[in-house]
Formats: C-alpha cells, structure tokens, sequence
C-alpha cells in the first residue's frame, strides 16, 4: 500500500488525485491529523488513518502495510521539525516500507539563509542513515509562494519587497504528478535533480506579468530588510515568523532557487506550467 501523509494540504491531496488516475483506491492509504476533513477521500475508497508526526503510536497505526510511504514536510521548522521527520522515517521503517519519498526543495543545504532549507538538509541526512531506499524530492520553489508574496499589489499597485534574486518557481500541480509517477513507476534513488520548470522570475518579473494579466499598472519598489520585518511584525507576524520569511529574500539574493532542471518535464512528458499559467488561473478563480 502507498502511504500518503498530510494527504489534507495542497500538495499531499494533488497527490492522491494523481495516484487515483493510476492505481486502485485499495492500494492507497492516507495519514491526517483530521480524519473529518478526509471525507472525500473516504468515499473514493481510500483508506484514511489519523496520523500526526508528534504521535508515534498513531503514525504507526496509519502506516500499517506500507510498500512505499510519502513523508510531505512538516509545517513546523527548527528542533519540532527535525523531530517530527524522524519519527515519521522511523514509523516508515517499523511498518516494513520499502522506499520513503520525502518532499525535500531545490535549496536543500546547511548553510541556507531560508531556515527551512537548513532542515531539509537534516532530514536527508536522517534518510541516508535510516537504511531504507529513500528518494529526496528536491522540489523548485512553490508557485503558490510567489503568488503570496505578490499579496495585494493588484490592488494596490505597488509590490513592495526587500530585494530579491531570480526562482524557479513551480506548481503544485506538476510536482504532485510527478510524486505520483515515482510512486507509481521506476523511482529515482536518493536526492533528485532538481524538480523545476524552465524559467526563473524575480519581483520585477511578477510585478510585470501580474500588471499584464490583470490591466493594472504594479510597480516594483524595493525596501531595506529591517522595514520589511517591522511591517509583518506590525501585522501580527511574531518576530520568528517574521526572521524566517525575511530568509525567502536573503537566499534568493545568494541565487539559491536560481537554478533549472528538464527532469520534471522529461518525467511528466509535457512543459511544466509557467508562474503565468498559475497566476492566471488564481485571478480567473478569484
């Protein structure tokens, strides 16, 4: 059985459509924190467990009779996150999975400006010493993200941001297809390439493509780091929400998420969507 976890977020759910195209529902069993917002699944014949990465017990109910096990990363970061990974690796081992695919990211590394980066990079460590075949999803940069930080610049016409660097930014959508067809078919051992489309974008760039999907002019303005953090603490972010958020900046500065790779579109058999393709979907369903 395919164990999918966080099978209730965005990429954990894409996910699961994609391996219902290709295998039975049987075969496919899902580990949530709440089993009630998993309904949907239920009624499509999978099988749905409660499982949440701070309660070994339960991870070890959700993963019974896993073939293969798909550890989406935590939401935490720091100490909590390194710690939830491990027992999830660890579940994965004691239910007999064969392979574990963890959702890793392009700028996997230890010395990362963006803190999650620096627990991607622990987590493949971890990986490597569990003994078990694993492969690390070095997913690009969420598209989703990069419309986050847009925020509400249509609106009012300014997209104003610390300075940045060029990202390959990626959908969602081609990046649960392609979980989906390593799940399904021949997997690749260890860290992928990186799991990219082919273009890279800065602000500037979004500002200019947001201002032509939507007819309104969005000017890009820079602003110093320090005003950048004291605006999303004034919000309500609490200051290491704030720091780390800061991060996305400071590492797309050193050219972290500056890099492309054709392995997601060799591997889907199609042109991965581009930040417009997204963008413009987003507007049309707002």
């Amino acid at each position: 059985m395919i164990i999918v976890t966080g099978a209730n977020g965005q990429l954990g759910r894409a996910v699961v459509d994609q391996l219902l195209k290709r295998v039975p529902a049987e075969t496919i069993g899902v580990s949530v924190r709440d089993v009630t917002k998993a309904q949907a699944l239920i009624e499509r014949g999978v099988r749905v467990r409660r499982g949440d990465y701070d309660d070994a017990a339960s991870l070890a109910d959700a993963f019974e009779g896993a073939s293969q096990v798909l550890i989406v990363s935590s939401n935490s970061s720091g100490e909590a996150t390194i710690r939830q990974h491990q027992t999830a690796i660890d579940a994965a081992k004691m239910a007999g999975a064969g392979r574990i695919l963890y959702t890793s990211q392009m700028g996997s590394s230890h010395t990362s400006h963006f803190a999650p980066m620096v627990d991607h990079a622990a987590t493949e460590e971890m990986l490597q010493d569990s003994g078990i075949p694993y492969t690390s999803l070095r997913n690009g940069f969420y598209t989703a993200s990069g419309i986050m930080l847009l925020g509400q610049a249509i609106q009012t016409g300014i997209l104003a941001a610390p300075a940045d660097g060029p990202v390959a930014w990626t959908s969602h959508a081609d990046l649960a297809e392609l979980t989906a067809t390593l799940l399904t078919e021949q997997p690749i051992d260890g860290e992928t390439p990186v799991l990219t489309s082919s273009e890279m974008l800065d602000l500037e760039d979004i500002a200019a493509v947001a201002s032509e999907l939507s007819g309104r002019p969005i000017r890009r303005v820079v602003i110093s780091d320090e005003e950048y953090r004291d605006q999303l603490i004034s919000y309500g972010l609490p200051e290491e929400r704030a720091d780390l958020l800061l991060g996305i900046f400071l590492a797309s500065r050193e050219g972290e998420f500056a890099r492309t790779d054709s392995t997601l579109a060799k591997l889907i058999g199609r042109t991965p969507m581009t930040f417009r393709d997204v963008l413009k979907a987003s507007l049309s369903l707002g």
